[in-house]
């Protein structure tokens, strides 16, 4: 394969929504409950502990798996940086406010959807994600979106005046042999597309420990944000042992 450069090590976020998942199947009141299993708190300390640069949760209007009080608990609690996955509805965003995490990542939810299921079209949704926008940008918080490697949506992104995009790598992760080298090299070219217009260049979706090290030839990637997989692994390895796991693989030449 050409060499293709620059190609970084990207710091890990560790999306830890699916603890979450796991406390809300036995105690649907979430962290109020009396005896609520597993802690989103410890959790986000055994992934710093183990290296992680971040800690990532998506509080969804459905509440289905992060709760309110977890993300305040998480907020106190996080010492290396919080980001906040939200959908661009007015009482999460009053909450992004009020809580100050250091990122927020704008993605599209569907209520029916098991995950997300594709990027944020922030060319119909431009006029909409605005405000939003320059709301959590007078608040200091730092803004990405959550698209599809495409031109048209990283342009959408640079008009928004937003600081970076995490690219989807959804397309990628689920291809068969036959396309996968094609969506691939998508994700490369809009890497370089977005970078070369001032944007922080990060990403996420189904990237697990088989796939990492083809992630890594996306050049200018600053962060990934990996969830399911480690989590995943966690439950035969550990959580600490997972997320040094990845970042091993993370850090390992290409």
């Amino acid at each position: 394969m050409k060499a293709r450069s620059p190609l970084n090590v990207p710091r890990l976020g560790v999306n830890i929504d699916h603890v979450a998942t796991l406390r809300q199947a036995r105690y649907p009141a979430g962290s109020e409950a009396r005896n609520a299993e597993p802690d989103l708190s410890v959790a986000a300390a055994l992934c710093e502990r183990a290296g992680a640069h971040g800690i990532t949760v998506h509080l969804r209007a459905d509440r289905r798996h992060v709760q309110d009080r977890d993300v305040e608990r998480l907020r106190a609690g996080v010492i290396t940086k919080l980001n906040l996955e939200m959908g661009n509805t007015p009482e999460i965003l009053e909450i992004a406010l009020g809580i100050l995490p250091e990122d927020v990542c704008l993605v599209p939810e569907n209520r029916r959807e098991i995950t997300t299921e594709g990027g944020l079209d922030a060319v119909t949704g431009f006029k909409q994600l605005q405000p939003t926008v320059r709301r959590l940008n007078a608040a200091g918080i730092r803004v990405n979106l959550f698209i599809d490697p495409f031109p048209e949506q990283i342009e959408a992104a640079v008009k928004l005046t937003v600081d970076g995009v995490e690219l989807h790598t959804g397309a990628f992760a689920g291809a068969p042999p036959a396309t996968r080298e094609e969506e691939l090299e998508r994700l490369r070219r809009a890497a370089v597309f977005a970078h070369e217009r001032g944007l922080q260049v990060n990403a996420g979706h189904g990237i697990n420990y088989v796939n990492i090290g083809a992630i890594k030839t996306i050049p200018h990637l600053a962060e990934l944000n990996i969830g399911h997989s480690i989590v995943s692994r966690a439950l035969f390895a550990g959580l600490e042992n997972a997320v040094a796991e990845m970042l091993a693989l993370i850090k390992a030449a290409v």
